[in-house]
């Protein structure tokens, strides 16, 4: 496992939550047999550990909350198509070796070197496949847009994973929409419950956007920055059909945000990701956990060998 990368076997990695160990490649290499994972997936699994243990993506929080979240791993640049990672069918799901062992390697090193346990210092109320192990790549090559790298100040041909603390997927099936139009009013629509219709802002969320979806914006003409305008229009909410108490809910805003028309996410808390078999008109929706200081933010980190 070594021999997949250059680094140095006692070279330490990262200090790993929640025990605050520090954890050197030889460690990480142990944990990434464990999880089935080649030589050649150690420099994808080195630096997505480096993300999650950074004080932006906050893992000890994350463990510790009770909502399901975990680190949920995106892979761009040709480093994806090199060790024969999955960005088509069946993506987000079973079947292909390097997008589960990387996701199950990362989530290993949290729990036997960092000692992040299920009922110790992991206190979730249901869990998610996102602790499970979830990564993934994106297909660049089908995408008319720039990637989701790029998007965060990469390069196209950088080796770039980017963690996000999210939940499993949610399927959002808009099968009827023939525009452009049409369908980015869906997605509004399926993204402004995500969490729940009445939190705003205060979660993040990454839309996994499908080829047959993604075609009807190619089709349009509409680029990366064409379809957030016209996306991050439809998702403005008019606060008083989720203050607290509207509709018989309790669970919702402060009447001191009565009047207001808020945006559904913070700037930059929508992620795009462009992934999924080449049929079937669904996208997905990841939603996720609390942003800012007191939670997690998405964390980007180039991979080398």
């Amino acid at each position: 496992m070594l021999d997949g990368t250059t680094r140095a076997a006692d070279e330490v990695v990262a200090v790993v939550p929640p025990a605050l160990v520090e954890c050197t490649v030889e460690k990480v290499a142990v944990n990434a047999v464990m999880a089935g994972c080649r030589p050649e997936y150690l420099p994808v699994v080195l630096a997505a550990l480096e993300a999650v243990c950074t004080d932006e993506f906050n893992m000890h929080g994350i463990l510790a909350t009770t909502m399901g979240v975990g680190p949920v791993l995106v892979v761009n640049g040709p480093v994806a198509s090199r060790i024969g990672m999955n960005s088509g069918v069946n993506a987000l799901g079973q079947g292909n070796r390097a997008n589960v062992t990387i996701g199950r390697a990362v989530q290993l090193v949290v729990r036997n070197v960092g000692g992040g346990a299920p009922g110790g210092i992991d206190r979730a109320t249901h869990g998610s496949m996102a602790k499970l192990g979830f990564c993934f790549a994106e297909d660049e090559a089908g995408s008319p847009w720039t990637t989701l790298s790029e998007d965060r100040g990469f390069d196209r041909s950088q080796d770039v994973v980017t963690a996000f603390c999210g939940e499993g997927p949610r399927i959002l099936v808009d099968q009827k929409s023939r525009s452009a139009d049409s369908l980015v009013r869906a997605l509004a629509e399926g993204l402004r419950s995500s969490v729940s219709p009445r939190v705003m802002m205060g979660m993040d969320v990454m839309l996994v956007l499908s080829p047959e979806h993604m075609s009807r914006f190619r089709d349009a003409g509409w680029d990366r920055n064409r379809f957030m305008a016209e996306l991050s229009g439809h998702l403005t909410v008019n606060v008083d059909d989720v203050l607290a108490g509207a509709g018989g809910i309790e669970e919702g805003l402060p009447e001191g945000f009565a009047g207001m028309a808020l945006p559904k996410f913070r700037p930059g808390g929508l992620l795009v990701v462009h992934a999924g078999g080449p049929a079937g008109l669904f996208s997905a929706i990841v939603g996720g956990w609390l942003n800012g200081p007191m939670g997690s933010e998405p964390t980007s980190r180039e991979i080398t060998p």
